[in-house]
């Protein structure tokens, strides 16, 4: 059965025909009054050439607008914002566009999500993609729409995967040349996870790669049995893309089922990966595992970060990636070659990487039917919030979790279709400080610190502490100005050369998003989502 889908026009009359061609998207830097994709560019650094806001002048931020969203669910979408436009999405899958200067809505665009969804962690929507005068968005009960950027009209709609399953779509698509890219969520109810690309004009898939290979696909032979049949291996966070390699980088989440690896023996590929995709075919050009038959949750959905260094006399493309696992890495995104690692927080679980980037597990560091104590904890040592990369400072900046813990168990468990399939829990020996819909606690100990890592060596140039934990991505600007925000719903402006917090604004709700930067008439603003509102900042 077929649910409805209906359009909401609030207001009509304004400017909303511009056309962001892929020539737009591939030179996104060259426009840094827009934000045109979930990322800011196919590059994923989170870095904007906006330098009107400056330590210096940063305290007279003041907040110019509001938009209260239509929604209890809180907001993780980061917006996009095209010649004064802003497009936005509300939990758990409805499109805003507003005027960017001031915050009036132009019009909704209203889904109705089939009963069939199944979500592990709240009916949250990350963002959108644009590609000419068309939006994308992923939905919670798996489908890719199109609306027409100008009213909101439903376009197309493409049913990716079936709800019942446990498959939904939670990250903002990518748009690269003619086609969009996305992949599904489910790794908590043993779906088989998988990228695919469709016609942006047509809505027909155009390639499929599967996540977790088939029989007679190379990495089968790492699922025993039939494990592969529900292997996860999802995705909840949009990737990259390097045109001149013309590779599309994606990574996925845990394999399934979680903290049980018994009935799945061996590497459990390509969960816990990042894998380089031709963009034209789906292809896999190659793949780097960071957590081999993981046994605690340490999914790689974090946003491949690509960025041009000199690397011992050499000019390399490298990707720079803060894994939940609790390790730091800088690979070689040409051929996924492992060029360095090292903790950047505390873990327990691995005595070191090996040569080829693979962890070397300590003794005692499984999941037992007691519990096993180990750092990071469930959450990681950081989690799919965006990290981000000044090339102005040299340096990689991450939203961490310090000195965190939780204790694994694993239990038995079978596959039951649109069910969970956890095959064990994390359990906390003191008061947790939450309590979600599926059936995990974690520890207090533990608090949130954003962290500047020198690429090169891996070490903390400087660390900002937080009193609580934080959910929320970074921004960093050409005028060494970073943006971040906290559980205790504090939106933060930091020097980003030394970590000098320099002005902060209380939103009264929790910061699970990452800011965007724009400029509209020669303001610049930034904006951020927290709890259910997105709220707009300008100097005064």
């Amino acid at each position: 059965m077929r649910y409805r889908r209906f359009v909401l026009l609030v207001l009509a009359g304004a400017a909303l025909n511009a056309q962001v061609t892929y020539e737009r998207l591939l030179h996104a830097s060259r426009e840094p009054q827009n934000w045109l994709t979930y990322s800011g560019s196919y590059l994923s650094q989170r870095y904007s050439t906006l330098d009107r806001i400056t330590p210096a002048n940063v305290k007279n931020l003041e907040m110019k607008w509001v938009f209260q969203a239509d929604s209890i669910q809180k907001m993780e979408a980061t917006p996009i914002v095209v010649d004064g436009v802003m497009y936005v999405t509300q939990a758990p899958n409805d499109v805003v566009a507003l005027d960017a200067r001031t915050g009036r809505i132009f019009w909704v665009y209203q889904y109705r999500v089939s009963p069939d969804a199944r979500v592990c962690c709240g009916q949250v929507n990350r963002g959108l993609a644009i590609h000419g005068n068309t939006l994308f968005m992923g939905t919670i009960d798996a489908h890719l729409v199109a609306l027409d950027a100008k009213n909101g009209r439903l376009l197309w709609d493409t049913q990716v995967a079936d709800p019942k399953l446990g498959y939904s779509i939670t990250q903002a698509p990518l748009v690269v040349k003619d086609k969009v890219v996305i992949g599904p969520a489910g790794g908590e109810y043993g779906i088989r996870g998988f990228f695919a690309a469709y016609d942006v004009a047509t809505g027909n898939q155009a390639w499929r790669f599967y996540t977790v290979p088939g029989p007679g696909e190379p990495g089968n032979e790492t699922w025993a049995g039939d494990s592969w049949k529900h292997g996860s291996a999802g995705s909840w966070v949009t990737g990259s893309y390097d045109p001149d390699l013309n590779l599309v980088y994606w990574g996925t989440t845990n394999p399934g089922p979680d903290y049980n690896p018994d009935v799945r023996a061996g590497d459990n590929l390509y969960s816990c990966s990042v894998v380089a995709l031709d963009a034209d075919t789906g292809k896999l050009k190659w793949h780097f595992q960071f957590t081999p038959s993981d046994s605690s949750d340490w999914d790689a959905a974090q946003v491949p970060v690509l960025a041009d260094l000199d690397w011992n006399g050499t000019r390399r493309k490298v990707m720079l990636w803060a894994n939940r696992n609790g390790f730091f890495y800088v690979l070689d995104r040409t051929t996924g070659k492992f060029m360095r690692g090292s903790p950047f927080v505390y873990q327990n679980w691995a005595a070191s990487l090996d040569e080829n980037g693979r962890p070397i597990r300590s003794s005692n560091s499984l999941p037992t039917l007691e519990g096993t104590k180990l750092y990071p904890g469930m959450q990681g040592g950081t989690n799919w919030y965006s990290p981000s990369w000044s090339p102005h400072t040299g340096l990689f900046y991450v939203a961490a979790w310090k000195d965190y813990y939780s204790y694994f168990s694993k239990l038995p468990v079978a596959y039951n279709e649109g069910q969970n399939y956890f095959g064990g829990a994390t359990k906390s020996a003191v008061q947790p400080i939450r309590r979600g819909a599926i059936n995990t606690w974690t520890d207090v100990a533990g608090h949130g610190e954003i962290i500047a890592l020198d690429p090169y060596t891996g070490k903390e140039k400087w660390a900002f502490k937080m009193h609580d934990v934080t959910d929320s991505g970074i921004l960093t600007t050409a005028a060494d100005v970073l943006f971040t925000g906290s559980r205790e719903g504090y939106f933060w402006a930091l020097d980003a050369r030394t970590g000098t917090p320099l002005w902060h604004a209380t939103t009264g709700g929790q910061i699970s998003s990452t800011a965007v930067t724009y400029m509209v008439d020669g303001q610049q603003y930034v904006a951020i989502s927290a709890n259910h509102a997105l709220f707009a900042f300008g100097l005064r």
